[in-house]
């Protein structure tokens, strides 16, 4: 009986020391992958910022292509204006990168957001940022596109992504997702290049400068400016597409921003 009670403790007792080893190496592994997983991450927003604004060039290093093509701009969204000094410096002090702002962080922090009510929020994001970063392509002192980060609620997820914009404010050059848990296939089609290209040369402001862009179930009409086909079998993916995308471009987003920056380049 003795024998075998040594057995089983031997046994526990190599178990247990064989989960302490796997556990420190695994461990280790994940502090020492942290920076390449974060350089992976940025990187990703670094091709779908490139992408949306038709400017990325595979097999191009990454980093090197968004610096020489990107200027990043930290916004009071409210305010529809570049940050001030003491706004970054604000930034700084919630312990927030300036140069990698990170957004979504942000958006979960009481001193850089406030919590939007159901009526107000369409896209389903609880709480909106004060800060984002956007990014401009320049032509000489001109802008000659600017991309936004737009976020919402689809069917499974939230989609992360970017809408740009040509120099007017209000042509759409291209919009992608970077981050999202939709389903393939069905909500995942939002990746499908053909149908991120419906999005190319669409309008956002109809005449009277009202948002007027629409994703459109059941097709959108032939030559119409402002309609965007929805997603086939899709329905509510589409339908959050459609309020983020609204969202961020209306009053409440971006909007007076792009006003400004339109009638500075007037």
């Amino acid at each position: 009986m003795s024998a075998n009670n040594d057995s089983i403790q031997k046994t526990l007792f190599v178990a247990i020391l064989l989960c302490l080893v796997c556990s420190v190496i695994v461990a280790g592994a994940a502090v020492g992958l942290r920076d390449q997983q974060n350089l992976n991450k940025a990187n990703d927003k670094r091709i779908a910022v490139l992408q949306a604004a038709d400017l990325y060039e595979a097999g191009k290093p990454v980093a090197e292509q968004f610096k020489s093509k990107i200027t990043t701009r930290i916004v009071n969204i409210e305010a529809g204006r570049f940050a001030t000094d003491a706004e970054l410096q604000e930034i700084k002090d919630a312990g927030l990168s300036v140069d990698n702002f990170d957004q979504k962080k942000s958006s979960k922090m009481p001193e850089l957001s406030a919590a939007l009510k159901p009526e107000n929020d369409p896209a389903s994001i609880k709480r909106k940022e004060k800060f984002a970063a956007i990014y401009i392509v320049k032509n000489g002192d001109a802008i000659e596109k600017v991309i936004l980060p737009v976020h919402g609620y689809g069917l499974w997820s939230t989609l992360y992504g970017f809408i740009a914009l040509q120099g007017d404010m209000d042509t759409v050059v291209g919009l992608g997702f970077y981050s999202h848990a939709e389903t393939p296939g069905l909500g995942g089609e939002v990746d499908n290049p053909k149908w991120k290209s419906l999005w190319v040369g669409k309008e956002l402001y109809d005449d009277q400068g009202d948002v007027a862009i629409k994703v459109v179930k059941g097709g959108a009409e032939a030559g119409n400016p402002y309609q965007v086909d929805g997603l086939s079998g899709a329905t509510l993916t589409s339908r959050g597409v459609n309020n983020l995308v609204r969202f961020w471009v209306g009053d409440r987003g971006f909007g007076n921003l792009l006003t400004k920056l339109k009638e500075q380049g007037a």
